[in-house]
């Protein structure tokens, strides 16, 4: 056959271009893309190492601005406590002097009352003896047909109330 003839004759040239073409591929692709490529990752995982780096650093940042609101929490609901104790005080301060102020007027109007009331009673008293040493003279004078005087008739009212 001739073509596989051709062969041995052509196959030299064709070891010779095909060495050719891939140390062409070898050296376009291992020292002019791979080193772009390199870079390009590199790159990448520069950005990627830097962005972690920069999430990390806010993660902290975060949890610190957190650690302040929460002592700033506790520090105003301490605050609102002391101010709430603080109110609770004085108005307990305040009903108390308001309470006694109240306590002292009602005493005030009670000691008036039982004045008054005492001295109606004293003259409701004397009232009541002069009506009994008048009804005791009228009684006698009709009973006995005897004069009393006012003087013995009062005597004698006041005589019974003592006893009574």
């Amino acid at each position: 056959m001739p073509q596989l003839n051709q062969l041995l004759l052509v196959y030299q040239s064709q070891w010779f271009w095909l060495a050719l073409v891939l140390a062409a591929i070898y050296f376009g692709i291992g020292k002019g893309m791979v080193p772009k490529i390199e870079g390009v990752v590199e790159g990448r995982n520069a950005k990627i190492a830097a962005d972690l780096a920069a999430a990390e650093r806010a993660r902290a940042g975060a949890d610190e601005a957190e650690e302040r609101a929460r002592a700033a929490d506790l520090a105003a609901r301490a605050a609102a406590h002391e101010v709430t104790s603080v109110a609770k005080a004085k108005a307990a301060k305040d009903a108390e002097l308001r309470l006694a102020k109240a306590d002292a007027e009602v005493s005030a109007k009670l000691a008036a009352a039982e004045a008054s009331l005492s001295a109606a009673r004293k003259g409701a008293m004397a009232n009541i003896e002069a009506v009994a040493a008048e009804a005791a003279q009228d009684i006698v004078a009709k009973v006995s047909g005897a004069k009393v005087t006012a003087a013995k008739a009062q005597s004698a009212v006041k005589a019974v109330f003592a006893n009574a």
